[in-house]
Protein backbone atom coordinates (compact mmCIF):
# COMPACT_ATOMS: atom_id res chain seq x y z
CA UNK A 1 0.00 0.00 0.00
CA UNK A 2 1.14 3.27 -0.59
CA UNK A 3 0.63 7.00 0.65
CA UNK A 4 -1.13 9.53 -1.87
CA UNK A 5 -0.28 12.44 -2.71
CA UNK A 6 -2.87 14.83 -3.36
CA UNK A 7 -0.52 17.77 -4.81
CA UNK A 8 -1.10 17.67 -8.10
CA UNK A 9 -5.28 16.91 -8.65
CA UNK A 10 -8.07 19.48 -8.44
CA UNK A 11 -11.09 17.18 -7.27
CA UNK A 12 -13.39 20.51 -7.12
CA UNK A 13 -14.48 20.40 -10.81
CA UNK A 14 -17.74 18.17 -10.03
CA UNK A 15 -18.09 17.60 -6.39
CA UNK A 16 -21.56 17.11 -5.97
CA UNK A 17 -23.40 14.43 -6.01
CA UNK A 18 -24.93 14.53 -9.55
CA UNK A 19 -23.19 12.97 -12.53
CA UNK A 20 -22.56 14.56 -15.61
CA UNK A 21 -24.14 13.44 -18.74
CA UNK A 22 -22.82 11.25 -21.49
CA UNK A 23 -24.32 14.09 -24.33
CA UNK A 24 -21.71 14.13 -26.72
CA UNK A 25 -22.59 18.30 -27.46
CA UNK A 26 -21.86 18.49 -23.58
CA UNK A 27 -18.28 17.32 -24.27
CA UNK A 28 -18.04 20.54 -26.34
CA UNK A 29 -17.48 22.83 -23.67
CA UNK A 30 -14.40 23.62 -22.09
CA UNK A 31 -13.53 21.89 -19.16
CA UNK A 32 -14.96 24.86 -16.61
CA UNK A 33 -19.01 24.00 -16.81
CA UNK A 34 -18.98 23.29 -13.51
CA UNK A 35 -20.68 25.31 -11.39
CA UNK A 36 -18.97 24.39 -8.04
CA UNK A 37 -15.48 24.69 -7.22
CA UNK A 38 -14.75 23.60 -3.85
CA UNK A 39 -11.16 23.09 -2.31
CA UNK A 40 -9.38 19.19 -2.29
CA UNK A 41 -7.19 18.16 0.09
CA UNK A 42 -3.43 19.75 -0.31
CA UNK A 43 -1.34 19.31 2.39
CA UNK A 44 2.05 19.45 0.32
CA UNK A 45 0.99 22.73 -0.40
CA UNK A 46 2.35 22.45 -4.02
CA UNK A 47 -0.55 22.11 -6.42
CA UNK A 48 -3.79 23.75 -6.77
CA UNK A 49 -3.12 26.75 -5.06
CA UNK A 50 -5.46 30.22 -6.77
CA UNK A 51 -3.05 33.16 -7.02
CA UNK A 52 -5.23 35.97 -6.11
CA UNK A 53 -8.15 36.73 -3.61
CA UNK A 54 -9.03 40.05 -4.90
CA UNK A 55 -12.76 40.85 -5.30
CA UNK A 56 -13.53 39.70 -9.20
CA UNK A 57 -15.94 41.82 -11.00
CA UNK A 58 -19.24 40.21 -12.25
CA UNK A 59 -19.01 38.14 -15.65
CA UNK A 60 -20.02 39.84 -19.00
CA UNK A 61 -23.92 40.74 -18.96
CA UNK A 62 -24.79 39.68 -22.91
CA UNK A 63 -27.22 37.74 -24.54
CA UNK A 64 -27.69 35.26 -27.33
CA UNK A 65 -27.10 36.92 -30.35
CA UNK A 66 -24.32 39.48 -29.40
CA UNK A 67 -21.48 39.48 -31.64
CA UNK A 68 -17.63 39.72 -30.80
CA UNK A 69 -15.77 41.36 -33.84
CA UNK A 70 -18.83 41.13 -35.51
CA UNK A 71 -17.82 37.75 -36.56
CA UNK A 72 -18.60 35.22 -33.29
CA UNK A 73 -22.32 35.33 -32.65
CA UNK A 74 -23.04 34.07 -29.16
CA UNK A 75 -25.45 30.78 -28.55
CA UNK A 76 -25.76 29.44 -25.34
CA UNK A 77 -24.12 30.17 -22.12
CA UNK A 78 -22.60 27.25 -20.54
CA UNK A 79 -20.60 28.59 -17.71
CA UNK A 80 -21.04 31.77 -15.33
CA UNK A 81 -18.56 31.62 -12.53
CA UNK A 82 -15.79 33.21 -10.93
CA UNK A 83 -16.32 36.90 -13.53
CA UNK A 84 -16.35 34.71 -16.51
CA UNK A 85 -18.39 32.85 -18.45
CA UNK A 86 -17.87 30.50 -21.48
CA UNK A 87 -20.16 30.28 -24.42
CA UNK A 88 -21.12 27.77 -27.35
CA UNK A 89 -21.17 29.85 -30.15
CA UNK A 90 -20.98 30.55 -34.32
CA UNK A 91 -18.33 31.88 -36.02
CA UNK A 92 -20.13 32.87 -39.05
CA UNK A 93 -17.34 33.76 -41.47
CA UNK A 94 -15.86 29.86 -41.04
CA UNK A 95 -19.53 28.93 -40.68
CA UNK A 96 -18.79 26.35 -37.84
CA UNK A 97 -19.30 26.08 -34.20
CA UNK A 98 -16.90 27.40 -31.67
CA UNK A 99 -16.60 27.70 -28.35
CA UNK A 100 -15.66 31.16 -26.38
CA UNK A 101 -14.54 32.58 -22.87
CA UNK A 102 -15.67 35.73 -21.57
CA UNK A 103 -14.12 38.22 -19.13
CA UNK A 104 -13.92 41.76 -17.84
CA UNK A 105 -10.75 43.15 -19.12
CA UNK A 106 -10.36 44.64 -15.56
CA UNK A 107 -10.80 41.11 -14.20
CA UNK A 108 -7.54 40.38 -11.98
CA UNK A 109 -6.96 37.51 -14.02
CA UNK A 110 -7.34 38.95 -17.64
CA UNK A 111 -3.60 39.49 -18.17
CA UNK A 112 -2.90 36.06 -17.55
CA UNK A 113 -5.50 33.92 -19.56
CA UNK A 114 -4.57 36.01 -22.26
CA UNK A 115 -1.01 34.73 -21.91
CA UNK A 116 -1.76 31.55 -21.79
CA UNK A 117 -4.20 31.40 -24.80
CA UNK A 118 -1.49 32.96 -26.91
CA UNK A 119 0.96 30.31 -25.45
CA UNK A 120 -1.32 27.64 -26.31
CA UNK A 121 -2.36 28.47 -29.62
CA UNK A 122 1.12 28.99 -30.86
CA UNK A 123 1.87 25.07 -29.35
CA UNK A 124 -0.34 23.96 -32.77
CA UNK A 125 -0.54 20.77 -31.60
CA UNK A 126 -3.23 18.33 -33.15
CA UNK A 127 -4.06 16.34 -29.61
CA UNK A 128 -5.14 19.46 -28.34
CA UNK A 129 -8.37 21.88 -28.25
CA UNK A 130 -7.09 24.66 -30.27
CA UNK A 131 -6.97 28.08 -29.56
CA UNK A 132 -8.26 30.38 -32.21
CA UNK A 133 -8.15 33.69 -31.12
CA UNK A 134 -7.64 35.61 -28.22
CA UNK A 135 -8.41 39.10 -28.10
CA UNK A 136 -9.03 42.48 -25.91
CA UNK A 137 -11.73 44.45 -27.29
CA UNK A 138 -14.02 47.32 -25.63
CA UNK A 139 -13.58 46.21 -22.19
CA UNK A 140 -13.86 42.90 -23.15
CA UNK A 141 -11.23 40.21 -22.65
CA UNK A 142 -12.28 36.58 -25.31
CA UNK A 143 -10.76 33.58 -26.07
CA UNK A 144 -12.05 31.35 -28.95
CA UNK A 145 -11.13 27.81 -29.03
CA UNK A 146 -12.19 24.81 -31.08
CA UNK A 147 -15.83 22.78 -30.45
CA UNK A 148 -16.24 19.31 -31.03
CA UNK A 149 -19.54 17.98 -31.63
CA UNK A 150 -18.54 14.39 -32.24
CA UNK A 151 -16.00 14.04 -29.57
CA UNK A 152 -17.13 12.52 -25.81
CA UNK A 153 -15.82 13.79 -22.68
CA UNK A 154 -14.24 10.92 -20.57
CA UNK A 155 -16.59 11.85 -17.82
CA UNK A 156 -19.10 10.22 -19.98
CA UNK A 157 -17.40 7.25 -21.22
CA UNK A 158 -16.89 6.41 -17.25
CA UNK A 159 -20.25 6.85 -16.77
CA UNK A 160 -21.24 3.36 -19.09
CA UNK A 161 -18.36 1.72 -17.02
CA UNK A 162 -14.55 0.80 -16.77
CA UNK A 163 -12.18 0.73 -19.89
CA UNK A 164 -11.33 -2.10 -21.48
CA UNK A 165 -7.29 -2.89 -20.85
CA UNK A 166 -6.75 -1.89 -24.44
CA UNK A 167 -9.05 1.10 -24.04
CA UNK A 168 -7.20 2.43 -20.46
CA UNK A 169 -3.62 1.55 -22.63
CA UNK A 170 -4.30 4.37 -25.42
CA UNK A 171 -5.90 6.82 -22.96
CA UNK A 172 -2.55 6.85 -20.92
CA UNK A 173 -0.15 6.42 -23.86
CA UNK A 174 -1.90 9.36 -25.82
CA UNK A 175 -2.60 11.53 -22.84
CA UNK A 176 1.07 11.17 -21.16
CA UNK A 177 2.39 11.98 -25.12
CA UNK A 178 0.52 14.87 -25.26
CA UNK A 179 1.52 15.97 -21.98
CA UNK A 180 5.01 15.66 -22.36
CA UNK A 181 5.50 17.62 -25.83
CA UNK A 182 4.04 20.64 -24.07
CA UNK A 183 5.71 20.41 -21.31
CA UNK A 184 8.20 20.39 -23.56
CA UNK A 185 6.88 24.03 -24.73
CA UNK A 186 7.28 25.00 -21.28
CA UNK A 187 3.21 24.49 -21.39
CA UNK A 188 1.29 23.12 -18.24
CA UNK A 189 -2.18 21.94 -17.76
CA UNK A 190 -2.65 22.21 -14.11
CA UNK A 191 -6.89 20.77 -14.60
CA UNK A 192 -6.64 18.02 -16.22
CA UNK A 193 -9.63 16.10 -15.13
CA UNK A 194 -12.05 13.48 -16.85
CA UNK A 195 -14.00 16.94 -18.04
CA UNK A 196 -10.55 18.19 -19.89
CA UNK A 197 -10.38 14.93 -21.72
CA UNK A 198 -12.28 14.34 -24.94
CA UNK A 199 -12.45 11.02 -26.84
CA UNK A 200 -13.46 11.66 -31.17
CA UNK A 201 -15.27 9.26 -32.79
CA UNK A 202 -11.49 7.89 -34.22
CA UNK A 203 -10.94 6.95 -30.74
CA UNK A 204 -8.28 9.49 -30.87
CA UNK A 205 -8.06 11.83 -27.72
CA UNK A 206 -7.57 15.47 -27.54
CA UNK A 207 -6.94 17.50 -24.21
CA UNK A 208 -8.78 20.80 -23.85
CA UNK A 209 -8.14 23.88 -22.04
CA UNK A 210 -4.03 23.45 -21.71
CA UNK A 211 -2.95 26.57 -19.93
CA UNK A 212 -6.11 27.98 -20.09
CA UNK A 213 -8.46 26.35 -17.69
CA UNK A 214 -6.14 27.14 -14.72
CA UNK A 215 -5.66 31.12 -15.98
CA UNK A 216 -9.22 31.59 -15.96
CA UNK A 217 -9.36 29.86 -12.22
CA UNK A 218 -6.33 31.29 -10.99
CA UNK A 219 -4.65 27.83 -10.14
CA UNK A 220 -0.77 27.86 -9.86
CA UNK A 221 1.54 24.62 -9.17
CA UNK A 222 5.19 24.80 -7.85
CA UNK A 223 5.61 21.76 -9.48
CA UNK A 224 3.87 21.77 -12.37
CA UNK A 225 5.22 18.71 -14.01
CA UNK A 226 4.56 16.44 -11.03
CA UNK A 227 0.91 17.68 -10.97
CA UNK A 228 -0.06 17.21 -14.78
CA UNK A 229 1.76 13.15 -14.16
CA UNK A 230 -0.06 12.73 -11.00
CA UNK A 231 -3.65 14.22 -12.95
CA UNK A 232 -3.02 11.42 -16.08
CA UNK A 233 -2.64 8.56 -12.92
CA UNK A 234 -5.72 9.63 -11.91
CA UNK A 235 -6.99 9.61 -15.22
CA UNK A 236 -5.68 6.21 -15.48
CA UNK A 237 -7.00 4.73 -12.51
CA UNK A 238 -10.90 6.07 -12.86
CA UNK A 239 -10.47 4.06 -16.56
CA UNK A 240 -9.53 1.00 -14.79
CA UNK A 241 -11.53 1.01 -11.50
CA UNK A 242 -14.40 3.57 -12.24
CA UNK A 243 -13.43 4.87 -9.06
CA UNK A 244 -11.40 8.33 -8.33
CA UNK A 245 -8.28 7.39 -6.26
CA UNK A 246 -8.78 10.18 -3.21
CA UNK A 247 -11.30 10.04 -0.54
CA UNK A 248 -13.90 12.72 -1.80
CA UNK A 249 -16.22 11.79 -4.49
CA UNK A 250 -15.26 13.68 -7.35
CA UNK A 251 -17.00 13.84 -11.69
CA UNK A 252 -19.77 11.42 -10.89
CA UNK A 253 -17.11 8.65 -9.31
CA UNK A 254 -17.14 7.25 -5.76
CA UNK A 255 -13.97 8.36 -4.02
CA UNK A 256 -12.35 5.34 -2.21
CA UNK A 257 -12.69 4.13 1.33
CA UNK A 258 -11.51 6.45 4.18
CA UNK A 259 -8.99 5.81 6.12
CA UNK A 260 -7.71 2.65 4.24
CA UNK A 261 -4.78 4.69 1.85
CA UNK A 262 -4.22 4.82 -1.93
CA UNK A 263 -4.37 1.30 -2.81
CA UNK A 264 -3.73 -0.52 -6.08
CA UNK A 265 -6.35 -0.93 -9.15
CA UNK A 266 -6.09 -4.79 -9.08
CA UNK A 267 -6.64 -4.64 -5.50
CA UNK A 268 -10.12 -2.71 -6.22
CA UNK A 269 -11.80 -4.35 -8.90
CA UNK A 270 -11.01 -7.97 -10.07
CA UNK A 271 -9.41 -8.58 -13.93
CA UNK A 272 -7.42 -5.33 -13.94
CA UNK A 273 -4.21 -5.12 -16.60
CA UNK A 274 -1.39 -5.96 -13.90
CA UNK A 275 1.21 -3.87 -15.88
CA UNK A 276 -1.40 -0.87 -16.13
CA UNK A 277 -2.37 -0.94 -12.39
CA UNK A 278 1.30 -0.46 -11.43
CA UNK A 279 1.56 1.97 -13.64
CA UNK A 280 -1.06 3.88 -12.36
CA UNK A 281 0.57 3.39 -8.74
CA UNK A 282 3.68 5.02 -10.37
CA UNK A 283 2.25 7.88 -11.32
CA UNK A 284 -0.27 8.85 -8.41
CA UNK A 285 2.48 7.61 -5.59
CA UNK A 286 5.18 10.37 -7.56
CA UNK A 287 6.54 11.53 -3.91
CA UNK A 288 8.72 9.10 -3.24
CA UNK A 289 5.96 6.19 -2.13
CA UNK A 290 5.80 3.20 -4.74
CA UNK A 291 3.63 0.25 -4.84
CA UNK A 292 3.61 -2.93 -3.67
CA UNK A 293 7.63 -3.53 -5.88
CA UNK A 294 10.52 -1.37 -6.23
CA UNK A 295 10.08 0.31 -9.61
CA UNK A 296 10.88 4.22 -9.90
CA UNK A 297 7.65 6.71 -9.53
CA UNK A 298 7.23 8.84 -12.56
CA UNK A 299 7.55 11.88 -11.61
CA UNK A 300 6.93 13.61 -15.32
CA UNK A 301 4.87 13.52 -18.40
CA UNK A 302 7.89 12.02 -20.22
CA UNK A 303 8.81 9.50 -17.82
CA UNK A 304 5.33 8.30 -17.62
CA UNK A 305 5.20 7.99 -21.62
CA UNK A 306 8.60 6.64 -21.82
CA UNK A 307 7.58 3.55 -19.00
CA UNK A 308 3.85 3.14 -21.21
CA UNK A 309 6.55 2.33 -24.15
CA UNK A 310 8.57 -0.16 -22.08
CA UNK A 311 5.45 -2.11 -21.12
CA UNK A 312 4.44 -4.82 -23.74
CA UNK A 313 1.55 -3.57 -25.91
CA UNK A 314 -1.68 -4.08 -24.68
CA UNK A 315 -3.37 -5.63 -27.59
CA UNK A 316 -7.54 -5.14 -28.12
CA UNK A 317 -10.00 -8.19 -27.54
CA UNK A 318 -10.61 -11.04 -29.83
CA UNK A 319 -13.77 -9.92 -31.89
CA UNK A 320 -16.74 -11.79 -30.94
CA UNK A 321 -18.75 -13.91 -33.19
CA UNK A 322 -22.61 -14.82 -33.04
CA UNK A 323 -23.41 -18.44 -32.66
CA UNK A 324 -24.66 -19.66 -35.71
CA UNK A 325 -28.76 -20.42 -35.84
CA UNK A 326 -29.48 -24.29 -35.04
CA UNK A 327 -29.43 -26.72 -37.82
CA UNK A 328 -32.98 -27.42 -38.85
CA UNK A 329 -32.93 -31.38 -39.76
CA UNK A 330 -35.24 -31.76 -43.41
CA UNK A 331 -37.80 -34.08 -43.28
CA UNK A 332 -35.55 -36.54 -45.20
CA UNK A 333 -32.95 -36.86 -42.41
CA UNK A 334 -35.57 -37.50 -39.84
CA UNK A 335 -36.17 -40.51 -41.23
CA UNK A 336 -39.55 -40.51 -43.32
CA UNK A 337 -38.18 -40.98 -46.36
CA UNK A 338 -38.78 -44.89 -47.80
CA UNK A 339 -42.37 -44.45 -45.32
CA UNK A 340 -45.72 -45.80 -47.25
CA UNK A 341 -47.70 -42.96 -47.36
CA UNK A 342 -50.39 -42.60 -44.51
CA UNK A 343 -53.75 -44.46 -44.97
CA UNK A 344 -55.51 -40.71 -45.07
CA UNK A 345 -53.52 -39.10 -47.40
CA UNK A 346 -54.27 -40.46 -51.45
CA UNK A 347 -52.05 -41.79 -53.49
CA UNK A 348 -50.88 -39.72 -56.22
CA UNK A 349 -49.99 -41.13 -59.47
CA UNK A 350 -46.48 -39.81 -60.54
CA UNK A 351 -46.78 -38.07 -63.80
CA UNK A 352 -45.01 -39.35 -67.14
CA UNK A 353 -41.32 -38.76 -67.75
CA UNK A 354 -41.22 -35.43 -70.09
CA UNK A 355 -40.74 -36.49 -73.63
CA UNK A 356 -42.16 -39.75 -73.90
CA UNK A 357 -45.21 -39.73 -75.76
CA UNK A 358 -45.52 -40.03 -79.48
CA UNK A 359 -45.09 -36.17 -80.11
CA UNK A 360 -42.16 -35.81 -77.88
CA UNK A 361 -40.44 -38.75 -79.90
CA UNK A 362 -40.72 -36.60 -83.47
CA UNK A 363 -39.35 -33.39 -81.51
CA UNK A 364 -36.35 -35.04 -80.28
CA UNK A 365 -35.67 -36.47 -83.86
CA UNK A 366 -36.19 -32.68 -85.28
CA UNK A 367 -34.17 -31.27 -82.85
CA UNK A 368 -31.00 -33.60 -83.41
CA UNK A 369 -31.18 -33.21 -87.37
CA UNK A 370 -31.35 -29.75 -86.68
CA UNK A 371 -28.10 -29.82 -84.82
CA UNK A 372 -26.54 -32.07 -87.16
CA UNK A 373 -27.17 -29.76 -90.25
CA UNK A 374 -25.83 -27.04 -88.34
CA UNK A 375 -23.06 -28.84 -86.91
CA UNK A 376 -22.10 -29.52 -91.07
CA UNK A 377 -22.47 -26.18 -92.06
CA UNK A 378 -20.12 -24.88 -89.38
CA UNK A 379 -17.49 -27.62 -90.49
CA UNK A 380 -17.58 -26.43 -93.78
CA UNK A 381 -17.28 -22.66 -93.43
CA UNK A 382 -14.07 -23.58 -90.74
CA UNK A 383 -12.50 -25.41 -93.74
CA UNK A 384 -13.23 -22.00 -95.93
CA UNK A 385 -11.58 -19.84 -93.89
CA UNK A 386 -8.48 -21.84 -93.31
CA UNK A 387 -8.24 -22.28 -96.87
CA UNK A 388 -8.82 -18.35 -97.58
CA UNK A 389 -6.31 -17.77 -94.36
CA UNK A 390 -3.41 -20.01 -96.45
CA UNK A 391 -4.12 -17.90 -99.84
CA UNK A 392 -3.47 -14.84 -98.29
CA UNK A 393 -0.53 -15.43 -96.72
CA UNK A 394 1.48 -15.91 -100.22
CA UNK A 395 0.37 -12.57 -101.07
CA UNK A 396 2.15 -9.62 -101.02
CA UNK A 397 1.30 -7.55 -97.46
CA UNK A 398 0.06 -4.61 -97.94
CA UNK A 399 1.17 -1.15 -95.64
CA UNK A 400 -1.86 -0.30 -93.37
CA UNK A 401 -2.30 2.96 -92.26
CA UNK A 402 -1.16 3.31 -88.71
CA UNK A 403 -2.65 6.92 -88.17
CA UNK A 404 -5.27 5.69 -85.58
CA UNK A 405 -2.52 3.73 -83.77
CA UNK A 406 -0.52 7.17 -83.47
CA UNK A 407 -3.36 8.95 -82.19
CA UNK A 408 -3.94 6.46 -79.41
CA UNK A 409 -0.18 6.90 -78.42
CA UNK A 410 -0.30 10.65 -78.40
CA UNK A 411 -2.68 10.52 -75.21
CA UNK A 412 -0.01 8.86 -73.33
CA UNK A 413 2.37 11.48 -71.07
CA UNK A 414 5.87 10.71 -71.49
CA UNK A 415 7.78 10.06 -67.99
CA UNK A 416 9.94 12.88 -67.18
CA UNK A 417 11.33 14.06 -64.15
CA UNK A 418 9.08 16.62 -61.56
CA UNK A 419 11.64 19.07 -59.74
CA UNK A 420 10.95 19.66 -55.52
CA UNK A 421 9.87 22.88 -54.85
CA UNK A 422 10.84 22.47 -51.34
CA UNK A 423 10.90 19.76 -48.28
CA UNK A 424 9.84 20.03 -44.63
CA UNK A 425 10.06 17.43 -41.63
CA UNK A 426 6.62 16.07 -40.98
CA UNK A 427 5.93 14.63 -37.26
CA UNK A 428 2.48 15.93 -36.08
CA UNK A 429 2.27 13.05 -33.69
CA UNK A 430 5.16 13.82 -31.92
CA UNK A 431 7.09 16.96 -30.75
CA UNK A 432 6.29 18.41 -34.11
CA UNK A 433 10.11 18.51 -35.38
CA UNK A 434 12.20 15.90 -37.05
CA UNK A 435 15.86 17.35 -37.89
CA UNK A 436 14.97 20.30 -40.14
CA UNK A 437 18.09 21.48 -40.27
CA UNK A 438 18.86 18.40 -42.56
CA UNK A 439 16.04 18.13 -44.67
CA UNK A 440 17.82 19.46 -48.03
CA UNK A 441 20.15 16.67 -48.24
CA UNK A 442 17.05 15.16 -49.88
CA UNK A 443 17.33 16.88 -53.03
CA UNK A 444 20.80 17.84 -53.54
CA UNK A 445 21.79 14.95 -55.49
CA UNK A 446 24.48 13.88 -53.16
CA UNK A 447 23.75 10.29 -52.18
CA UNK A 448 26.22 10.58 -49.18
CA UNK A 449 24.55 13.09 -47.34
CA UNK A 450 21.28 12.59 -45.91
CA UNK A 451 18.28 13.28 -43.45
CA UNK A 452 18.13 11.67 -40.35
CA UNK A 453 14.84 10.90 -37.77
CA UNK A 454 15.21 11.20 -34.57
CA UNK A 455 16.69 7.81 -32.18
CA UNK A 456 14.10 5.63 -31.26
CA UNK A 457 14.45 2.52 -28.83
CA UNK A 458 12.36 0.21 -31.57
CA UNK A 459 11.88 -0.17 -34.69
CA UNK A 460 8.54 1.45 -34.78
CA UNK A 461 9.11 4.99 -32.96
CA UNK A 462 9.27 3.42 -29.21
CA UNK A 463 5.66 2.67 -30.03
CA UNK A 464 4.95 6.49 -28.84
CA UNK A 465 3.74 7.75 -32.57
CA UNK A 466 2.88 5.62 -35.91
CA UNK A 467 5.66 6.89 -37.88
CA UNK A 468 7.29 10.39 -38.98
CA UNK A 469 8.54 11.71 -42.58
CA UNK A 470 9.07 14.36 -45.23
CA UNK A 471 6.63 16.61 -47.07
CA UNK A 472 7.46 17.15 -50.27
CA UNK A 473 6.30 20.61 -52.08
CA UNK A 474 5.93 20.14 -55.86
CA UNK A 475 5.39 24.09 -56.45
CA UNK A 476 1.60 23.26 -58.29
CA UNK A 477 -0.86 20.21 -58.60
CA UNK A 478 1.35 17.99 -60.59
CA UNK A 479 1.30 14.33 -62.33
CA UNK A 480 3.39 11.28 -60.60
CA UNK A 481 4.27 8.67 -61.82
CA UNK A 482 7.13 7.46 -59.35
CA UNK A 483 9.25 8.14 -56.49
CA UNK A 484 11.96 6.64 -55.93
CA UNK A 485 13.77 6.80 -52.48
CA UNK A 486 17.46 5.89 -51.06
CA UNK A 487 17.51 4.72 -47.59
CA UNK A 488 21.15 4.04 -45.67
CA UNK A 489 21.85 1.73 -43.05
CA UNK A 490 19.40 -1.22 -43.94
CA UNK A 491 15.86 -1.80 -44.51
CA UNK A 492 13.20 1.05 -43.95
CA UNK A 493 9.36 0.50 -44.43
CA UNK A 494 8.05 3.24 -46.45
CA UNK A 495 4.57 4.68 -47.35
CA UNK A 496 3.93 7.50 -50.08
CA UNK A 497 0.93 9.76 -49.83
CA UNK A 498 -0.22 12.51 -51.67
CA UNK A 499 -2.98 15.42 -51.80
CA UNK A 500 -4.23 18.05 -54.26
CA UNK A 501 -4.77 20.72 -51.08
CA UNK A 502 -3.52 23.87 -51.53
CA UNK A 503 -1.64 23.52 -47.45
CA UNK A 504 -0.15 20.83 -46.09
CA UNK A 505 -2.81 18.52 -44.03
CA UNK A 506 -2.15 18.64 -40.11
CA UNK A 507 -2.67 14.89 -39.54
CA UNK A 508 -1.49 11.82 -41.78
CA UNK A 509 -4.93 10.99 -42.28
CA UNK A 510 -5.31 14.27 -44.50
CA UNK A 511 -3.01 12.78 -47.36
CA UNK A 512 -3.95 10.27 -49.47
CA UNK A 513 -2.06 6.62 -49.05
CA UNK A 514 -0.77 5.76 -52.80
CA UNK A 515 2.00 3.01 -52.72
CA UNK A 516 4.01 1.47 -49.95
CA UNK A 517 7.19 -0.25 -49.77
CA UNK A 518 10.86 -1.57 -48.04
CA UNK A 519 14.57 -1.95 -48.50
CA UNK A 520 17.23 0.33 -49.20
CA UNK A 521 16.40 1.37 -52.74
CA UNK A 522 12.34 1.55 -53.20
CA UNK A 523 10.36 2.72 -55.98
CA UNK A 524 6.94 3.74 -54.77
CA UNK A 525 4.74 3.80 -58.08
CA UNK A 526 1.10 3.80 -57.09
CA UNK A 527 -1.30 2.11 -59.57
CA UNK A 528 -2.59 4.72 -61.40
CA UNK A 529 -0.29 8.19 -61.85
CA UNK A 530 -1.87 10.60 -59.21
CA UNK A 531 -1.92 14.22 -59.21
CA UNK A 532 -0.33 16.04 -56.41
CA UNK A 533 0.78 19.29 -55.09
CA UNK A 534 2.36 17.99 -52.05
CA UNK A 535 3.92 14.62 -51.25
CA UNK A 536 4.30 12.63 -47.80
CA UNK A 537 7.18 10.06 -47.63
CA UNK A 538 6.01 8.40 -44.54
CA UNK A 539 8.55 5.83 -42.74
CA UNK A 540 6.59 3.60 -40.86
CA UNK A 541 9.78 1.33 -39.41
CA UNK A 542 13.47 2.49 -39.61
CA UNK A 543 16.45 0.17 -39.15
CA UNK A 544 19.01 -0.23 -35.87
CA UNK A 545 22.30 2.14 -35.82
CA UNK A 546 25.27 0.63 -34.55
CA UNK A 547 26.63 4.16 -34.27
CA UNK A 548 24.31 5.10 -30.89
CA UNK A 549 22.75 1.67 -30.32
CA UNK A 550 19.07 3.50 -31.52
CA UNK A 551 17.14 3.01 -34.39
CA UNK A 552 17.38 5.67 -36.59
CA UNK A 553 15.61 6.25 -40.41
CA UNK A 554 18.37 7.63 -42.59
CA UNK A 555 16.88 9.50 -46.27
CA UNK A 556 19.71 9.98 -48.35
CA UNK A 557 17.80 10.71 -52.15
CA UNK A 558 14.56 11.37 -53.09
CA UNK A 559 13.62 11.41 -56.96
CA UNK A 560 10.02 12.23 -58.64
CA UNK A 561 8.79 11.43 -61.85
CA UNK A 562 5.69 12.08 -63.69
Amino acid sequence: MAERSTAAVDVADNSGDEPLTAKADEATADGTAEAQDTKGADPDGEGGARTSSEAVPAAPDLHSGHKLARRYRLEECVTRLDGFSSWRAVDEKLRRAVGVHLLPADHPRARSVLAAARSSALLGDPRFVQVLDAVEEDDLVYVVHEWLPDATELTALLAAGPFEAHDAYQLVSQISQAMAAAHREGLSHLRLTPGAVLRSSTGQYRIRGLAVNAALRGVTAQHPLRTDTEAIGALLYAALTRRWPYESDAYGLTGLPKDLGLIPPDQVRAGVHRGLSELAMRALANDGATASRQEQPCTTPDELAKAVAAMPRVLPPEPVFAAPPEYQRTTYQQGTYGRPPAATQPVMQAPPLPLQSRTGKVLKWAVSALLIAALGLGSWQLAETVLDHGKDATEPTTTQNTEDDSDDHKDVEPSKPVAIAGAQDYDPLGDGSEKPDSIKNLYDGDATSYWPTDGYYTADFGRLKEGVGVVLDLGKVQRVGKVDVSFLGGDTSVELRATDSSSIPQLPGGFTKVAHGSGTKVSLTPDKPVQARYLLVWLTKVPYSSEDGKYRGKVSDIKITS
